[in-house]
């Protein structure tokens, strides 16, 4: 009886956050929450928005900004964030639209039309050296990361523009008798009824959860994000995680520019405009701290498609571009307000008589002695 009495204390006296909190609970699965009140909305609101067709086309949207938002997301865990990513999807367009036109070799007086798989080597190589430039400001050179990536998106946007003077790239289909035809197959095949783009998008997403949760290289990037200081102490090489992340984020901006390209069938250099901020919104929207270490692929991924399906959805009702981009910033602004509630440090409590607060004295006192 005794041993009742006392299992019934000891709940009683378990504390309230041990205990079930649905307000946690619907703050952490926000995102998931939102996706479904958006489906079940504009289903409503259109015939058209829950169909098979409907979907896929807007899960081949969503793949871009969601391969976008995972290497960000590698960037805001180590408490940085990368606004070149837009503009590095759009050089790497420009990059494949140039290679798909054909390389005139001068000293050899003939015109090489590489083959696609090439291409996509090429662009996701420039997508690192961009990610690359990046890291070395930012961890050599100790430039901050906002000042460094800012800097670097004006730039990579510049070269894209020199390119063709603003002019774009069409008709990247390819010519089967110079064997550089495929390049279309990103943006318009399909396996058992998927796009492409959503395939890579799933094995990129799938890398990027194993890499976080089961290499070292995620713990690595978790413990500098979360205390950068105290992780190089503990012997994590934070210099070359921070390099890292960039790089693998000018790869993702690299590979969404391929797809972009591929889906529309030509290279602009103005691709990729404020990408990086719907990307950012992705994150932030999936519930990572925009301070570091804290985040995980699945908040991105659905932060990815909260995004997607809200833009597409207007569209489908006929809402107004211009009214989109208020309801995407009115999106960014409550998931940033969520995320400092989530993630907020709890307040002080006020010093318990007779505690160890109470024993601080004012500046001339003295402690008083404990008996012994």
């Amino acid at each position: 009886m005794t041993g009742f009495t006392a299992s019934l204390g000891a709940r009683k006296n378990v504390p309230m956050k041990a205990r079930f909190d649905i307000g946690r609970l619907l703050l952490e699965g926000r995102a998931f929450l939102a996706l479904i009140v958006i489906i079940a909305v504009f289903s409503s609101l259109s015939p058209y928005y829950l169909t098979v067709a409907n979907m896929m086309t807007m899960s081949s949207h969503v793949a871009i900004f969601g391969i976008l938002a995972i290497g960000m997301l590698l960037v805001v865990l180590n408490g940085g964030i990368d606004l070149s990513v837009g503009s590095t999807l759009g050089l790497s367009g420009m990059i494949a639209g140039f290679l798909m036109q054909g390389v005139t070799l001068s000293w050899l007086g003939v015109v090489a039309y590489p083959p696609v798989w090439v291409v996509a080597i090429v662009c996701c190589l420039v997508g690192a050296f961009v990610g690359l430039i990046n890291g070395v400001l930012i961890a050599r050179f100790r430039v901050p990361a906002f000042v460094a990536t800012l800097g670097v998106m004006y730039m990579v946007r510049g070269l894209a523009l020199l390119m063709t003077n603003g002019l774009t790239y069409n008709d990247l289909g390819g010519q089967a008798a110079l064997g550089n035809t495929g390049f279309d197959w990103l943006g318009f095949n399909r396996v058992a009824g998927i796009p492409i783009g959503v395939l890579v998008f799933a094995v990129i997403a799938l890398g990027t959860t194993i890499l976080l949760g089961r290499a070292a290289f995620g713990r690595w990037l978790y413990a500098s994000g979360g205390n950068e200081r105290a992780a190089e102490l503990s012997g994590v090489p934070v210099r070359t995680v921070k390099i890292s992340v960039y790089v693998l984020s000018g790869i993702c901006a690299a590979i969404g520019g391929l797809i972009l390209s591929s889906q529309l069938t030509s290279a602009g250099p103005t691709a990729g405009t404020t990408y990086e901020l719907t990307a950012i919104a992705a994150v932030v929207v999936g519930g990572a701290a925009l301070t570091g270490g804290r985040g995980t692929v699945r908040g991105a991924l659905l932060g990815a498609f909260v995004i997607g399906f809200l833009s597409d959805g207007l569209v489908i009702i006929g809402i107004s571009s211009y009214w989109q981009t208020v309801f995407t910033g009115a999106v960014i602004v409550l998931a940033v307000l969520l995320n400092a509630l989530q993630y907020r440090r709890p307040g002080k409590r006020a010093p318990v008589p007779g505690g160890p607060a109470a024993t601080l004295t004012q500046p001339g006192q003295t402690l008083p002695s404990r008996p012994v």
